[in-house]
Protein backbone atom coordinates (compact mmCIF):
# COMPACT_ATOMS: atom_id res chain seq x y z
CA UNK A 1 0.00 0.00 0.00
CA UNK A 2 2.93 1.99 -0.29
CA UNK A 3 1.54 3.93 -3.77
CA UNK A 4 -1.39 4.89 -2.02
CA UNK A 5 -0.83 7.87 1.04
CA UNK A 6 -3.75 8.02 3.28
CA UNK A 7 -4.92 11.18 4.88
CA UNK A 8 -5.73 9.85 8.32
CA UNK A 9 -4.78 6.82 9.26
CA UNK A 10 -6.88 5.35 13.02
CA UNK A 11 -5.20 2.79 14.70
CA UNK A 12 -7.76 1.35 16.69
CA UNK A 13 -11.91 0.61 16.42
CA UNK A 14 -13.35 0.90 19.97
CA UNK A 15 -15.69 3.73 20.47
CA UNK A 16 -12.94 6.34 19.97
CA UNK A 17 -11.53 4.58 16.90
CA UNK A 18 -14.70 4.60 14.93
CA UNK A 19 -16.02 8.14 16.01
CA UNK A 20 -12.97 9.32 14.69
CA UNK A 21 -13.13 7.31 11.16
CA UNK A 22 -16.56 8.93 11.09
CA UNK A 23 -15.45 12.38 11.44
CA UNK A 24 -12.88 12.31 9.09
CA UNK A 25 -14.17 10.56 6.79
CA UNK A 26 -17.50 12.74 6.63
CA UNK A 27 -14.86 15.95 6.29
CA UNK A 28 -13.53 13.64 2.61
CA UNK A 29 -10.38 12.96 4.30
CA UNK A 30 -9.11 9.41 2.65
CA UNK A 31 -9.30 7.94 6.18
CA UNK A 32 -8.54 3.78 7.15
CA UNK A 33 -9.32 2.11 9.79
CA UNK A 34 -6.97 -0.76 11.64
CA UNK A 35 -9.48 -2.53 13.62
CA UNK A 36 -6.95 -5.10 14.80
CA UNK A 37 -8.00 -8.64 15.83
CA UNK A 38 -10.10 -7.42 18.86
CA UNK A 39 -11.91 -5.49 16.59
CA UNK A 40 -14.50 -3.12 18.38
CA UNK A 41 -12.07 -3.40 21.52
CA UNK A 42 -13.53 -3.93 25.13
CA UNK A 43 -17.33 -3.22 24.62
CA UNK A 44 -17.27 -7.16 22.44
CA UNK A 45 -17.15 -8.35 25.76
CA UNK A 46 -20.06 -6.27 27.22
CA UNK A 47 -23.24 -7.49 27.29
CA UNK A 48 -26.23 -4.55 27.57
CA UNK A 49 -24.97 -0.75 27.62
CA UNK A 50 -27.61 1.31 28.57
CA UNK A 51 -25.80 4.88 29.06
CA UNK A 52 -24.90 5.80 25.94
CA UNK A 53 -26.96 8.08 24.39
CA UNK A 54 -29.49 6.97 21.53
CA UNK A 55 -30.32 3.90 23.10
CA UNK A 56 -33.34 4.30 25.16
CA UNK A 57 -33.83 0.43 25.41
CA UNK A 58 -30.40 -0.07 25.72
CA UNK A 59 -28.04 -2.17 23.38
CA UNK A 60 -25.99 -5.23 23.41
CA UNK A 61 -21.95 -3.64 23.21
CA UNK A 62 -21.18 -5.94 19.91
CA UNK A 63 -24.57 -4.52 18.35
CA UNK A 64 -23.29 -1.06 19.13
CA UNK A 65 -19.80 -1.66 17.80
CA UNK A 66 -21.04 -2.63 14.63
CA UNK A 67 -23.39 0.15 13.94
CA UNK A 68 -20.48 2.25 14.46
CA UNK A 69 -18.49 0.30 11.53
CA UNK A 70 -21.77 0.48 9.10
CA UNK A 71 -21.78 4.51 9.87
CA UNK A 72 -18.13 5.13 9.60
CA UNK A 73 -18.08 2.75 6.58
CA UNK A 74 -20.88 4.52 5.36
CA UNK A 75 -18.51 7.57 4.61
CA UNK A 76 -16.19 6.38 2.81
CA UNK A 77 -14.13 4.60 6.01
CA UNK A 78 -11.71 1.66 4.32
CA UNK A 79 -12.00 -0.83 7.11
CA UNK A 80 -8.73 -3.05 7.51
CA UNK A 81 -8.80 -6.50 10.12
CA UNK A 82 -5.09 -5.95 10.39
CA UNK A 83 -2.78 -5.63 13.75
CA UNK A 84 -0.34 -3.12 13.32
CA UNK A 85 3.24 -3.92 14.49
CA UNK A 86 5.31 -1.30 13.74
CA UNK A 87 5.47 2.28 12.68
CA UNK A 88 8.11 5.16 12.23
CA UNK A 89 6.47 8.60 13.42
CA UNK A 90 10.16 10.59 12.33
CA UNK A 91 9.08 11.59 9.07
CA UNK A 92 6.28 12.35 7.21
CA UNK A 93 4.08 10.70 5.59
CA UNK A 94 4.35 8.30 8.60
CA UNK A 95 4.41 4.95 7.91
CA UNK A 96 2.47 1.99 9.75
CA UNK A 97 3.07 -1.90 9.25
CA UNK A 98 0.35 -4.02 9.11
CA UNK A 99 1.57 -7.32 10.36
CA UNK A 100 2.63 -10.05 8.14
CA UNK A 101 2.95 -7.07 5.71
CA UNK A 102 6.95 -5.94 4.50
CA UNK A 103 4.97 -2.93 2.79
CA UNK A 104 4.11 0.07 4.85
CA UNK A 105 1.16 2.24 4.41
CA UNK A 106 1.67 5.54 4.42
CA UNK A 107 -0.93 7.99 6.00
CA UNK A 108 -0.26 12.19 6.45
CA UNK A 109 -2.28 12.21 10.12
CA UNK A 110 -2.56 9.11 12.79
CA UNK A 111 -4.43 8.82 15.42
CA UNK A 112 -4.07 6.02 17.98
CA UNK A 113 -7.40 4.54 19.40
CA UNK A 114 -6.09 1.16 20.81
CA UNK A 115 -7.85 1.36 24.26
CA UNK A 116 -7.12 0.39 27.88
CA UNK A 117 -7.65 -3.31 29.22
CA UNK A 118 -8.75 -3.88 32.61
CA UNK A 119 -6.23 -6.26 34.77
CA UNK A 120 -7.97 -9.26 35.49
CA UNK A 121 -7.60 -12.17 38.22
CA UNK A 122 -6.85 -14.58 35.54
CA UNK A 123 -8.91 -17.01 36.46
CA UNK A 124 -10.92 -19.12 33.60
CA UNK A 125 -14.61 -18.73 35.58
CA UNK A 126 -13.44 -14.89 35.42
CA UNK A 127 -13.80 -14.90 31.89
CA UNK A 128 -16.46 -17.47 31.38
CA UNK A 129 -18.95 -14.95 33.68
CA UNK A 130 -17.68 -11.70 32.11
CA UNK A 131 -20.96 -9.41 31.62
CA UNK A 132 -22.71 -12.66 33.71
CA UNK A 133 -21.45 -11.02 37.11
CA UNK A 134 -17.84 -9.91 36.44
CA UNK A 135 -17.39 -6.75 35.49
CA UNK A 136 -14.38 -4.15 35.16
CA UNK A 137 -16.59 -1.40 35.80
CA UNK A 138 -18.87 0.03 38.41
CA UNK A 139 -20.07 2.94 36.37
CA UNK A 140 -20.67 0.60 33.15
CA UNK A 141 -22.47 -2.23 35.30
CA UNK A 142 -23.03 -0.98 38.40
CA UNK A 143 -27.45 -0.42 37.90
CA UNK A 144 -27.84 -4.00 37.03
CA UNK A 145 -27.08 -5.09 40.90
CA UNK A 146 -29.80 -3.12 42.50
CA UNK A 147 -29.92 -4.44 45.69
CA UNK A 148 -27.73 -7.15 45.39
CA UNK A 149 -24.46 -8.69 47.36
CA UNK A 150 -21.27 -8.03 44.98
CA UNK A 151 -17.51 -8.24 45.87
CA UNK A 152 -14.91 -5.66 44.38
CA UNK A 153 -11.27 -6.94 44.67
CA UNK A 154 -8.64 -4.13 44.98
CA UNK A 155 -6.63 -2.12 47.51
CA UNK A 156 -6.49 1.45 45.76
CA UNK A 157 -8.45 4.59 44.96
CA UNK A 158 -9.69 2.44 41.96
CA UNK A 159 -11.29 -0.06 44.29
CA UNK A 160 -12.98 2.71 46.42
CA UNK A 161 -13.99 4.54 44.39
CA UNK A 162 -15.78 1.55 42.88
CA UNK A 163 -17.45 0.50 45.72
CA UNK A 164 -18.59 3.79 46.82
CA UNK A 165 -20.32 3.68 43.35
CA UNK A 166 -21.56 0.61 44.04
CA UNK A 167 -23.25 1.58 47.38
CA UNK A 168 -25.66 3.38 44.75
CA UNK A 169 -26.99 0.58 43.50
CA UNK A 170 -26.15 -2.80 45.40
CA UNK A 171 -27.72 -4.03 48.94
CA UNK A 172 -24.05 -4.68 50.21
CA UNK A 173 -20.49 -4.14 48.83
CA UNK A 174 -17.68 -6.39 50.33
CA UNK A 175 -13.80 -4.93 49.39
CA UNK A 176 -11.60 -8.32 49.35
CA UNK A 177 -7.86 -7.28 48.88
CA UNK A 178 -4.90 -9.75 49.23
CA UNK A 179 -3.01 -7.42 52.20
CA UNK A 180 -3.83 -6.00 55.26
CA UNK A 181 -3.24 -2.73 54.13
CA UNK A 182 -4.50 -0.64 51.07
CA UNK A 183 -2.52 1.45 48.56
CA UNK A 184 -5.50 3.97 48.36
CA UNK A 185 -5.18 7.56 49.96
CA UNK A 186 -6.46 8.01 53.26
CA UNK A 187 -9.71 10.00 52.22
CA UNK A 188 -10.84 7.19 49.72
CA UNK A 189 -10.28 4.64 52.02
CA UNK A 190 -11.56 6.13 55.15
CA UNK A 191 -14.84 7.01 52.84
CA UNK A 192 -15.15 3.63 52.23
CA UNK A 193 -14.80 2.59 55.85
CA UNK A 194 -17.71 5.17 56.91
CA UNK A 195 -20.21 3.67 54.36
CA UNK A 196 -22.53 1.25 56.08
CA UNK A 197 -23.26 -0.97 52.93
CA UNK A 198 -19.07 -1.31 52.45
CA UNK A 199 -17.61 -3.81 54.41
CA UNK A 200 -13.67 -5.84 53.91
CA UNK A 201 -12.09 -9.01 53.91
CA UNK A 202 -8.64 -8.72 53.93
CA UNK A 203 -5.19 -11.27 53.73
CA UNK A 204 -7.30 -12.79 51.35
CA UNK A 205 -7.35 -13.35 47.32
CA UNK A 206 -10.11 -15.00 44.75
CA UNK A 207 -9.51 -18.21 43.71
CA UNK A 208 -12.25 -19.20 41.94
CA UNK A 209 -15.27 -17.96 40.73
CA UNK A 210 -18.54 -19.91 41.36
CA UNK A 211 -21.48 -19.96 39.24
CA UNK A 212 -23.22 -22.01 35.95
CA UNK A 213 -24.89 -19.14 34.14
CA UNK A 214 -23.95 -15.98 36.21
CA UNK A 215 -22.06 -15.49 39.22
CA UNK A 216 -23.19 -16.94 42.50
CA UNK A 217 -20.41 -16.72 44.72
CA UNK A 218 -16.57 -16.69 45.03
CA UNK A 219 -14.04 -19.04 46.20
CA UNK A 220 -11.90 -17.21 48.73
CA UNK A 221 -8.07 -17.92 49.92
CA UNK A 222 -6.10 -16.44 53.11
CA UNK A 223 -2.45 -15.80 52.15
CA UNK A 224 -1.34 -16.06 56.07
CA UNK A 225 -3.64 -19.26 57.26
CA UNK A 226 -4.53 -20.85 53.19
CA UNK A 227 -8.01 -21.61 54.84
CA UNK A 228 -10.31 -21.21 52.14
CA UNK A 229 -13.70 -20.83 52.13
CA UNK A 230 -16.82 -19.37 49.95
CA UNK A 231 -18.95 -15.87 49.81
CA UNK A 232 -21.81 -15.70 48.02
CA UNK A 233 -22.24 -12.44 46.05
CA UNK A 234 -24.24 -12.05 42.63
CA UNK A 235 -21.06 -9.60 40.89
CA UNK A 236 -17.98 -9.37 41.04
CA UNK A 237 -16.08 -5.97 39.88
CA UNK A 238 -12.36 -6.17 39.79
CA UNK A 239 -10.60 -3.18 40.35
CA UNK A 240 -6.62 -3.70 39.77
CA UNK A 241 -5.98 -1.35 36.79
CA UNK A 242 -6.14 -0.71 34.13
CA UNK A 243 -3.35 -1.15 31.06
CA UNK A 244 -3.38 1.12 28.06
CA UNK A 245 -2.25 -0.44 24.75
CA UNK A 246 -0.01 1.76 23.89
CA UNK A 247 3.40 -0.51 23.83
CA UNK A 248 3.11 -0.19 20.00
CA UNK A 249 4.27 3.28 20.44
CA UNK A 250 6.84 3.32 23.38
CA UNK A 251 9.85 5.86 21.98
CA UNK A 252 7.41 7.44 19.43
CA UNK A 253 5.02 9.59 21.47
CA UNK A 254 5.63 10.76 24.93
CA UNK A 255 3.78 8.81 27.53
CA UNK A 256 3.23 9.13 31.57
CA UNK A 257 4.95 6.55 34.13
CA UNK A 258 1.63 4.26 33.56
CA UNK A 259 1.99 4.26 29.69
CA UNK A 260 -0.61 6.21 29.46
CA UNK A 261 0.02 9.25 26.48
CA UNK A 262 0.29 12.60 26.69
CA UNK A 263 -1.91 14.86 24.46
CA UNK A 264 0.03 17.59 24.39
CA UNK A 265 -2.01 20.58 22.67
CA UNK A 266 -5.69 19.57 22.26
CA UNK A 267 -5.66 15.37 20.81
CA UNK A 268 -2.31 16.15 19.40
CA UNK A 269 0.63 13.59 20.68
CA UNK A 270 4.11 15.41 21.02
CA UNK A 271 4.78 14.55 17.33
CA UNK A 272 2.84 16.85 15.39
CA UNK A 273 0.24 15.21 12.95
CA UNK A 274 -0.25 11.97 15.20
CA UNK A 275 -3.19 12.23 18.04
CA UNK A 276 -4.33 9.99 20.47
CA UNK A 277 -8.16 9.21 21.12
CA UNK A 278 -9.89 7.93 24.11
CA UNK A 279 -8.56 5.03 26.50
CA UNK A 280 -4.80 5.10 25.62
CA UNK A 281 -4.87 8.85 27.04
CA UNK A 282 -7.40 8.85 30.07
CA UNK A 283 -6.60 7.47 33.08
CA UNK A 284 -10.17 8.76 34.76
CA UNK A 285 -13.49 8.05 32.78
CA UNK A 286 -12.72 5.50 30.94
CA UNK A 287 -16.46 5.48 29.38
CA UNK A 288 -17.99 4.37 25.86
CA UNK A 289 -19.41 7.75 25.46
CA UNK A 290 -16.05 10.12 26.57
CA UNK A 291 -13.72 7.92 24.18
CA UNK A 292 -16.57 9.02 21.18
CA UNK A 293 -16.47 12.29 22.33
CA UNK A 294 -12.53 12.00 22.22
CA UNK A 295 -12.25 10.49 18.76
CA UNK A 296 -14.40 13.14 17.44
CA UNK A 297 -12.18 15.53 19.11
CA UNK A 298 -9.05 13.92 17.37
CA UNK A 299 -10.57 13.86 13.95
CA UNK A 300 -11.22 17.50 14.03
CA UNK A 301 -7.92 18.31 15.49
CA UNK A 302 -6.40 16.45 12.63
CA UNK A 303 -8.50 18.02 9.64
CA UNK A 304 -7.35 21.50 10.94
CA UNK A 305 -4.03 20.38 11.55
CA UNK A 306 -3.97 18.65 7.99
CA UNK A 307 -5.30 21.81 6.15
CA UNK A 308 -2.80 24.14 8.04
CA UNK A 309 -0.55 22.28 6.59
CA UNK A 310 -2.22 22.11 2.80
CA UNK A 311 -2.08 18.68 2.25
CA UNK A 312 -5.12 17.01 2.60
CA UNK A 313 -7.58 17.21 -0.44
CA UNK A 314 -10.40 17.25 1.80
CA UNK A 315 -9.16 19.65 4.20
CA UNK A 316 -10.34 23.70 4.50
CA UNK A 317 -8.50 26.45 3.40
CA UNK A 318 -4.81 25.79 4.56
CA UNK A 319 -4.97 29.79 5.26
CA UNK A 320 -7.55 29.28 8.05
CA UNK A 321 -5.47 27.50 10.72
CA UNK A 322 -1.47 28.40 10.59
CA UNK A 323 -1.06 28.43 13.48
CA UNK A 324 -2.21 26.74 17.01
CA UNK A 325 -4.11 30.23 18.47
CA UNK A 326 -6.41 29.57 14.73
CA UNK A 327 -6.70 26.29 15.52
CA UNK A 328 -8.22 26.68 18.87
CA UNK A 329 -12.14 26.23 19.05
CA UNK A 330 -12.41 29.07 21.51
CA UNK A 331 -11.46 31.16 18.64
CA UNK A 332 -13.90 29.99 15.85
Amino acid sequence: MADVIYDVAVIGSGPAGYTAALYASRASLRTVVFQGYEAGGQLMLTTEVENFPGYPEGVMGPDMMEDFEKQASRFGAEMRPDEIERVDFSERPFRLWPEGEEEPTLARAVIIATGARARWLGLDNEQRLMGRGVSGCATCDGFFFKDKKVAVVGGGDTAMEEALYLTNHASEVVIIHRRDEFRASRIMLARARKNEKISFITDTVVVDVLGKDSVEGLRLRNVKSGEESELAVDGLFVAIGHDPATALFKGSVEMDEGGYILQKEHTMTSVPGVFAAGDVADRRYRQAVTAAGDGCRAAIDAERWLAGQGEAEGAEDPGVWNSAKDRDPANL
